[in-house]
């Protein structure tokens, strides 16, 4: 199972999986390498990555892609480094909520002229498009989406005759008649630890306070506090979360999920094909759309984009990040990864069509909404929401007090 393996275990695999797709290359005495930083971390991610390498390298044997895993936490912080020490790789990773701070540091390379000249632009609507431009240029390809939903354990809700919940009241009685303390079993695996922060701000804006609102960055405090006192409340008082939640990043809430410790899971479609090697799909466990709040029902339409960092080699740069959209390259990914294709045409793949546990997805993709995105954002998000919310669920801070330091923290991040 994915879980087992530590972070360098998998980049051991990892590595000599994409060194294995490059191997084709070595005939070719002229060729052009680029680099590739990324944020891929999981033993299928790797795979999909040497998957989406080995068909470029057969395509384009005169271009060698040599791929380098920075650590989710530590993205920004190397590449703001890299950017200051003029050191950038010649293309990387880039998610929604990054595409402000990476422009208004001026790490990314306008690429208007390139997309507009592609002919596989128009395969991609108008607001794929949307989470990558600012001030009308365009600064990366869509390459794959991120389409959030909730795992849950059908066995154990067939069992007590529960249905998947399609509110959060639904879910917080579901979540309380599946936790038993005694058996160490739980409702819930919540994300308190190293990327909770985003799962803070979906809740908030299910409550009523988006962190954009008319345009205007902010947070209305009231119904932030109702949002959180429900929230960390799970914890706190109902009781239907693990003891280890304040510390709980990606890895530690699938393996309570995958090992029989939680009924119920947040994440998206990247986790499927990992989940599934644990758990039986259909069987053991089934997949629905996230629950609704009493504002609204906030499901993440992630896009993740892969863009240019220096134009030394740009030509060569452009065609593996523009491969990235191909539907050869978006079904190798989606075969190893479970990560839906950023392109409609391709998301009617058989694939996914065929799969009744992506139903969710699809439903999501009716109402799903793109993440905030403003500069300053990513930091806020882990340096003051997350240690606030952390701070309520070790007793540390009420409510009250949290939401106030994220109010003025985010003033000061905007500022």
């Amino acid at each position: 199972m994915a879980n087992n393996f530590d972070r360098r275990t998998v980049l051991k695999m990892g590595g000599a999986a994409v060194a294995a797709a490059a191997l084709p290359k070595a005939a070719f005495a002229d060729t052009t390498s680029i680099n590739y930083w990324h944020t891929f971390t999981s033993q299928s991610e790797f795979a999909g990555l040497a998957a989406v390498m080995k068909q470029f390298a057969a395509a384009n044997p005169d271009i060698t892609v040599t791929q380098e895993n920075i650590p989710n936490p530590e993205f920004m912080a190397k590449i703001t480094t890299a950017v200051v020490a003029k050191s950038v790789p010649d293309t990387t990773m880039i998610a929604t909520e990054r595409v402000a701070d990476l422009t208004a540091m001026s790490a990314l390379i306008d690429i208007t002229d390139k997309v507009n000249a592609w002919p596989q632009k128009a395969d991609f609507p108008d607001d794929r498009w949307k989470g990558i431009t600012v001030d009308g240029k365009i600064y990366g390809i869509p390459a794959f989406t991120f389409v959030d939903w909730m795992y849950y354990r059908k066995d154990w809700f067939d069992e007590a005759g529960l249905k998947a919940p399609t509110t959060y009241a639904e879910f917080t009685e579901a979540a309380k008649k599946l936790t038993d303390a005694g058996k160490n079993r739980f409702g819930f695996s919540m994300r308190g630890g190293a990327g909770g922060g985003k799962y803070v701000i979906d809740v908030m804006e299910a409550f009523g306070a988006p962190l954009v609102k008319d345009g205007k960055i902010g947070l209305d405090r009231a119904p932030a506090i109702e949002a959180l006192k429900w929230y960390s409340g799970l914890f706190t008082t109902d009781k239907v979360v693990p003891s280890s939640a304040p510390q709980d990043g990606f890895q530690q809430i699938m393996q309570a999920f995958q090992t029989g410790q939680t009924a119920m899971i947040w994440h998206h479609t990247g986790s499927f094909n990992d989940i599934s090697k644990a758990l039986k799909p259909g069987v053991e466990f089934a997949t629905a759309a996230i629950p609704a709040g009493p504002s609204a029902r906030v499901a993440r339409l992630a896009y993740s984009y892969n863009g240019l960092m220096k134009t030394d080699h740009a030509d060569a740069a452009f065609k593996w990040i523009a491969d990235w959209g191909s539907a050869d390259a978006a079904v190798a990914f989606l075969a190893e990864t479970g990560y839906f294709p950023a392109a409609p045409k391709v998301a009617q793949d058989q694939r996914i069509a065929g799969n009744p546990l992506y139903a969710a997805a699809v439903e999501t993709l009716g109402f799903g909404r793109l993440p905030p995105s403003f500069a300053g954002l990513a930091g806020w998000t882990d340096n003051v929401a997350l240690p606030a919310f952390q701070s309520i669920l070790i007793g540390h801070s009420s409510v009250e007090d949290a939401v106030d330091q994220m109010i003025s923290g985010l003033e000061a991040a905007v500022s």
